[in-house]
């Protein structure tokens, strides 16, 4: 009866007129900028932090949550009508619907993606609520030491799995960690890297470094691309598939949600390598591997069901330990802390209008989108022929006037642009700019703990391995920096990705 009650809870908020707003701008939002190449999530919702401020905890959770997930929509229909993924991971998308469309199946490679999210992303929500209550009770019984190694286990998890040089990744996160150390030590007055700048007094915004680290460098970035599009629109009508087409995307859809629910829950993977994963699976399972690359509709469910169902299971760790697995969680994350909240265990039962609401607003939200994809494809196409320096100014733009709408301060302006420039060197260099915003939001709360368990043990550091859960969560971070960095499993992570 407890879990019906808190149902019903959720979906009492969700279905506010405010909050259903909000979900309905989010998904819109996110369908939009998954649609549009150059513009993700990550930049999206680094543009709106600012404007989360105005509102309440739980209506901009919705609308970030909302976002996140319906930029995996979005992605799906760049891919089979551009041949161009909107998002990352609808890259593998691009191999089967767009010979699909080309085959003139584009509505039935557009209805099944569709479809194949909607029941992904269901799933995936209904894991959260089967996940969240056990998950959050254990993790009440954490001591500081045990949290502290959780948060760390976080930070490696993140650095090793994330694609890219694993040195890199680590260098980043520590970056992010003395970021978060700039301003004045709550516990001492004493202040900590400011350089004597009264500016740096109360630290780096978070919205400053995430607007400059995601959203300016990757305009800036995207400005040395060139545009070359090439939209198939034709033969897009006959949305409706045909039972052999269902037939064929139920077990690809099945096996997609449940590859994208498993790396959805584990840090630094995400919707990407589930959809690549996903496809490498189908195709491994195929009786005839040939058709893959020829408009194969597996190549189409099951990836994009992988990369929902990450999407929406990406919100466990966070929602129930409030350990950010990926960049746009530790924003959304960020976003929760900016508006009071302490994320954590504790928020299932402090706040549980915010819990239940947001996840009762994803079974909203993934209906919505449903509605939103199918009938409206001809505004989304449309929506492709807009040139992509016609949106760079007015992000730009959109940047600015939020980073200095929060506290009236030109400097935020100039510190958000400096990062955007640090963030270009760090494209450049192949740095990956998500361990660093992991090591930001995670720092100062690691500090906290680590401040708290030295305190009740009086100094003494053994508290770290007396404890089961700290010392079994220390060791399965220190084996899975000692695995990664041997030959064999780094190739093997390589593989996995370039397959990708």
């Amino acid at each position: 009866m407890e879990f019906l009650d808190n149902l019903a809870l959720g979906f009492g908020v969700a279905l506010s007129l405010q909050n259903l707003a909000y979900c309905f701008l989010g998904v819109l939002l996110g369908t939009l900028i998954g649609v549009l190449p150059g513009v993700g999530p990550l930049v999206t919702i680094s543009m709106l932090l600012p404007i989360t401020y105005g509102l309440s905890p739980v209506s901009s959770v919705i609308m970030l949550a909302g976002i996140y997930y319906g930029a995996q929509y979005g992605g799906s229909t760049t891919a089979i009508l551009v041949n161009l993924p909107g998002e990352t991971s609808s890259a593998v998308t691009c191999l089967d619907g767009y010979q699909m469309a080309r085959k003139g199946r584009a509505g039935v490679a557009l209805a099944i993606a569709a479809l194949s999210s909607f029941v992904a992303g269901c799933i995936g929500t209904a894991l959260i609520v089967g996940l969240g209550v056990p998950l959050a009770g254990w993790a009440l019984r954490f001591g500081a030491e045990d949290y502290f190694a959780l948060m760390l286990l976080g930070l490696v998890a993140a650095s090793v799995l994330t694609h890219g040089d694993l040195m890199k990744a680590l260098a980043m996160v520590v970056l992010g960690l003395l970021v978060g150390l700039v301003g004045t030590d709550v516990n001492s007055g004493a202040e900590r890297y400011t350089f004597g700048l009264p500016e740096l007094a109360d630290g780096i915004g978070f919205t400053v470094l995430a607007v400059g680290i995601f959203a300016v460098s990757e305009v800036v970035s995207n400005l040395e691309q060139k545009e070359r599009r090439e939209i198939f629109t034709r033969n897009i009508g006959g949305l409706m598939p045909a039972w052999a087409d269902i037939k064929a995307s139920i077990l690809p859809t099945l096996r997609g949600t449940a590859i994208g629910a498993f790396f959805g829950i584990l840090p630094g993977t995400g919707p990407s390598i589930s959809s690549f994963s996903a496809y490498m699976v189908e195709k491994r399972l195929a009786r005839d591997p040939s058709r893959f690359g020829q408009g194969a509709i597996e190549g189409v469910a099951s990836p994009e069901a992988a990369n929902n169902a990450a999407a929406q299971t990406a919100f466990i760790p966070m929602l129930t330990l409030g350990i950010p697995g990926t960049a746009t969680m530790a924003l959304i994350l960020g976003a929760l802390v900016m508006n009071g909240v302490q994320p954590g265990p504790s928020v299932m039962t402090r706040s549980p209008e915010l819990f239940w609401g947001v996840i009762a607003s994803m079974f909203v939200g993934n209906a919505m989108l449903v509605a939103l994809n199918l009938p409206l494809v001809g505004i989304w196409v449309r929506l492709l022929t807009i040139p992509y320096r016609w949106l760079f100014p007015a992000i730009i733009l959109f940047c600015a006037l939020g980073n200095y709408s929060l506290n009236n301060s030109a400097i935020d302006v100039y510190l958000c642009a400096a990062v955007g420039v640090l963030g270009y060197v760090f494209a450049k260099l192949k740095c990956p700019p998500a361990p660093l915003i992991l090591g930001y939001v995670l720092g100062p709360m690691m500090e906290e703990n680590v401040r708290r368990a030295l305190l009740l043990s009086e100094g003494d550091l053994s508290i770290f391995v007396r404890s089961p859960i700290s010392a079994s969560l220390l060791v399965v971070s220190a084996l899975l920096l000692v695995t990664m960095i041997l030959p064999a499993i780094r190739r093997k992570k390589e593989q996995a990705y370039s397959e990708g």
